[in-house]
């Protein structure tokens, strides 16, 4: 029997309608079954056990049904506006747990799977382009939560948008949860000038109520170093040896996330056992790193397993990228990636 050929990132061009992104504003696999009480708060770091009890209130608190419902409040008379902060904003740096507490939240909180939603940032921002504002914030208003991980604002055109956003949502009953590893009133520093959106920003801040989580890298507390590089040949091997994984090379794969709107690249890996990867190399600018970003985080909300050869992953981003505006983001992929070659080990024959 002859072994079926590996497939490949770079042959798909995945179309995604826009009723899948709505659909799939929800916790990812990975998350799917965490709850409060699957996070093992670290002892040496106590803010983590206030964040649950914090956020078990926070949920407990949202079980009442807002006055007027999401469409009717939309359409009719306009509520008055809330008081005081509307959402929870955990701050803090990768690896300590903010998605696993964010996505318990989503599953703690009484009401349907389809009032509630779950996204990240890009995937927000991504929902907003696919439907236009107004129908996104008609979508959205009749939820009762909307959890928002990785809030990041990379460029002006996003702090508008999202500013925007938001203060409809909570003006029609929305309460809101988001995760970052920036403070909200310190968002877009070092990305743009921040200081001349100062109002957009601050108006962001007022909505929620930030609470800090400190502790180190979950993903690598306690466990043995991450494996070297394989060969070329042992990665074209194992992705020939195992249904189902992909085969490509670095550099082409980079080339082709340019064509790729960010908003398909779950798509881009659906039903994949793993990705193997020949020729890994450091970037080689900023455009590409945030899009290398947005993959490496698609690929471990859906843990698929990342087999490399060439460059080890903690070389990926240059020392000016790792000490600019966005090194936050490269560190959380450094991270991830990390934990994803971890778990291909498996796939190499000993």
């Amino acid at each position: 029997m002859t072994e079926a050929a590996p497939l490949s990132l770079c042959a798909r061009e995945p179309h995604v309608p826009a009723d899948r992104l709505v659909a799939e504003m929800v916790p990812p696999p990975r998350f799917d079954g965490v709850r409060f009480d699957t996070y093992i708060p670290d002892p040496n770091q106590p803010s983590q056990a206030e964040a649950v009890k914090v956020l078990s209130g926070f949920a407990g608190g949202l079980g009442a049904a807002p006055e007027g419902g999401g469409l009717r409040r939309w359409f009719g008379r306009k509520p008055a506006a809330p008081t005081g902060p509307r959402g929870i904003y955990l701050d803090g740096g990768y690896g300590v747990g903010k998605t696993h507490l964010l996505a318990s939240l989503w599953h703690a909180t009484p009401a349907e799977p389809s009032r509630k939603a779950f996204g990240t940032f890009v995937e927000l921002t991504n929902l907003v382009g696919a439907l236009g504002f107004q129908q996104t914030v008609a979508t959205l208003s009749g939820h009762r939560l909307l959890c928002i991980d990785e809030f990041e604002l990379d460029d002006p055109g996003d702090t508008v948008l999202v500013s925007s956003l938001l203060g409809k949502l909570v003006e029609a009953g929305v309460a809101l949860a988001a995760t970052s590893n920036t403070l909200p009133g310190k968002l877009g520093e070092g990305r743009f000038a921040a200081a001349d959106f100062l109002r957009e920003i601050q108006g962001l801040s007022a909505h929620f109520r930030a609470l800090r989580i400190d502790g180190e890298d979950y993903r690598h507390r306690g466990l043995p170093d991450a494996p070297a590089p394989y060969t070329d040949e042992q990665v074209t091997a194992a992705a020939h040896a195992a249904p189902g994984a992909s085969l490509d090379a670095f550099p082409a794969l980079l080339d082709h996330l340019a064509r790729v709107h960010p908003s398909r690249y779950g798509a881009l890996t659906d039903e994949l056992s793993a990705v193997c990867l020949t020729g890994v190399a450091p970037v080689p600018d900023q455009s590409t790193a945030l899009r290398l970003v947005v993959l490496a985080d698609r690929l471990y909300d859906r843990e698929v397993p990342v087999l490399a050869s060439g460059a080890p992953f903690d070389r990926l981003f240059g020392e000016d990228m790792l000490n600019g505006g966005y090194r936050k983001k490269y560190f959380r992929a450094i991270s991830r990636l990390t934990a994803l070659a971890r778990d291909a080990k498996g796939l190499v024959a000993q």
